[in-house]
C-alpha cells in the first residue's frame, strides 16, 4: 500500500515542478492552486507515514502515531478547503459574484482543525489491515463533506455562467471524489483518500492550470493583437498624411516636422509586439503621439491627462489604451463632429491595483449598445476570435488583460452623468516583467 503513496507523491511532485518552473502566477486562482499543490505534497508524505504506522501499531509509539495521523487529517481538511476556495474564485471570475461563503468556510476550517487536534483517535485492528475509526474519523468525514457540498453547491448554482472547460474540470473532480469516498466507506482498509486527492488535483491541473494550455491561449491572443496592429485603420494613415500635406501648404516646415515626428513615433511604438507587457510610460507615449495627430486633424478635439507620476514604471499589457481611445472617438465624438474632450487618468485603488479611465464627452451609447458591450466583455472567453467588426479592439484588450494579469482584472464601461462614457481598466500594481 505504501508504494501507491510514493507513486502518488512522485506524480504530484512532477506536476508541481512543471507548474512552478513555467513562471510566476499572479492571480488569486493561480496562487490558490500553488498553495494546493504544496499542501497535497505535504499531505501525501503524512499519508504514506500513517499507512505504515497504522499497520504497525505494536511497534510504533502511540504518541507518534497520533501526531502523524492528526497531521494527515489536518492537511486533508485544508486541501478540501482549498478545493472549495479554488471553485469559489473560479465562479467569481466567471460570474462577477462576490464570494459570500468565504467567511463561513474559514470559520469552519478553524473549527475543523481544532477538532482534529483535540478529538480522541481510535484504531480498528482487523486481519485484513488496520484503520482509524471513531469520532475523530467521523468528524473528518463531516468536514470533507462540508467543503465538498459547499463547492459543489456553488458550482451547480452557477452552472450556466461557467465555461465548458471549467465545468468539465469541476465535474470530473466531483465524480472522482464521490467514487473514492464511496469505495473508502465500503472498504475502510483500502486507505485510498490520497488517490482521490491526487486525481482531483490532476483534473484541475490538466484542464485548467496546464501552462501549455495557458501559453496556447496567450499565443492566440498575441496573433490577434498582431492582426489588430497590422490593421491600425489604414484610413487613419492616409487621412493623417493628407493633413500633413495640407498643413505643409498652410504653415512652415516646423509644423510639418512635428507632425511627421509624432506619426513616426506612433508607428514605431505600435509595432513593438515582442513584449507582452510594457511600462505605463511607454503606453502613454504611444497614446500621446496618436492623440496629437488626431487633435491636429480635428482642432476642436481636446485631450487631457491625469496620470499619477508614481505609476510610470508599472507594467501594463502592450497596446491596450489606443484601441479604447479610438473607440471613444469613433463611437462617441465622431457623432458630435469631433468636438469635445477625452480625459485619460491613472490612479491607485484601495485594493493594491491601478485603475485607468478613458472618459469622453461624446454622444454616449446608442439604445441597447451598452448591454451588448457589457455582455461581450463579461463573457469574453466564450467569444470567438474576431478579425472584423467594431468590437475587435475591445474584445482583444479584454482577453489580453485577463490572460496576462488575471481574471479579476479587466475592462468595463459606465455612462457619464452629463454626456459620453467612461472606460475603466483595472490592472495589478506591479513593476516587474512577467
Amino acid at each position: 500500500m505504501l508504494r501507491m503513496e510514493i507513486a502518488l507523491f512522485l506524480v504530484v511532485a512532477f506536476v508541481a515542478f512543471i507548474y512552478f518552473s513555467a513562471g510566476k502566477k499572479h492571480s488569486p486562482i493561480h496562487r490558490t492552486f500553488s498553495v494546493l499543490l504544496i499542501t497535497v505534497l505535504i499531505h501525501l508524505i503524512f499519508d504514506g507515514a500513517t499507512v505504515y504506522t497504522v499497520n504497525h501499531l505494536e511497534t510504533v509509539p502511540v504518541l507518534l502515531n497520533d501526531i502523524l495521523h492528526r497531521l494527515f487529517i489536518g492537511t486533508m481538511i485544508l486541501i478540501f478547503f482549498l478545493f472549495y476556495q479554488y471553485i469559489a474564485i473560479l465562479v467569481e471570475n466567471e460570474t462577477g459574484k462576490p464570494r459570500r461563503l468565504d467567511p463561513v468556510a474559514r470559520v469552519y476550517l478553524l473549527i475543523a482543525e481544532l477538532g482534529d487536534m483535540l478529538l480522541p483517535i481510535h484504531y480498528a485492528v482487523t486481519p485484513q489491515g488496520n484503520y482509524s475509526d471513531g469520532i475523530h474519523v467521523v468528524f473528518c468525514y463531516i468536514s470533507v463533506a462540508f467543503y465538498f457540498l459547499l463547492g459543489t453547491g456553488l458550482f451547480l448554482a452557477n452552472w450556466k455562467d461557467i465555461q465548458q472547460r471549467e465545468r468539465m474540470a469541476i465535474g470530473i473532480a466531483t465524480l472522482v471524489e464521490l467514487i473514492v469516498t464511496t469505495l473508502q466507506g465500503i472498504r475502510h482498509i483500502w486507505l485510498i483518500s490520497g488517490m482521490g486527492i491526487t486525481l482531483i488535483t490532476l483534473a484541475f491541473y490538466l484542464i485548467l492550470e496546464n501552462p501549455d494550455i495557458l501559453r496556447a491561449e496567450l499565443t492566440e491572443q498575441k496573433m490577434s493583437m498582431l492582426y489588430l496592429k497590422s490593421q491600425v485603420n489604414p484610413h487613419f494613415l492616409y487621412n493623417t498624411l493628407d493633413t500633413i500635406r495640407i498643413q505643409a501648404q498652410l504653415n512652415g516646415d516646423k509644423k510639418v516636422a512635428d507632425l511627421l515626428m509624432r506619426l513616426v513615433d506612433f508607428f514605431r511604438l505600435s509595432v513593438k509586439v515582442d513584449r507582452s507587457m510594457v511600462s505605463l510610460d511607454d503606453e502613454m507615449e504611444l497614446l500621446e503621439a496618436y492623440m496629437e495627430l488626431m487633435c491636429s486633424r480635428y482642432p476642436e478635439l481636446q485631450c487631457e491627462y491625469d496620470i499619477d507620476p508614481d505609476l510610470g514604471g508599472i507594467q501594463v499589457p502592450n497596446f491596450i489604451l489606443q484601441p479604447i481611445v479610438e473607440n471613444s472617438l469613433l463611437h462617441g465624438l465622431k457623432n458630435k463632429g469631433y468636438r469635445g474632450a477625452v480625459t485619460i487618468s491613472a490612479h491607485k485603488t484601495d485594493q493594491d491595483a491601478v485603475e485607468i479611465r478613458v472618459c469622453d464627452t461624446g454622444s454616449g451609447f446608442e439604445p441597447g449598445k451598452k448591454e451588448a458591450v457589457d455582455d461581450m466583455l463579461r463573457h469574453y472567453a466564450k467569444q470567438a476570435p474576431r478579425l472584423t467588426g467594431n468590437s475587435i479592439g475591445l474584445l482583444n484588450v479584454q482577453k489580453r488583460i485577463k490572460l496576462l494579469c488575471g481574471k479579476e482584472y479587466g475592462l468595463w464601461y459606465t455612462e457619464n452623468d452629463t454626456s459620453g462614457v467612461t472606460a475603466h481598466i483595472l490592472l495589478p500594481l506591479k513593476e516587474e516583467l512577467l
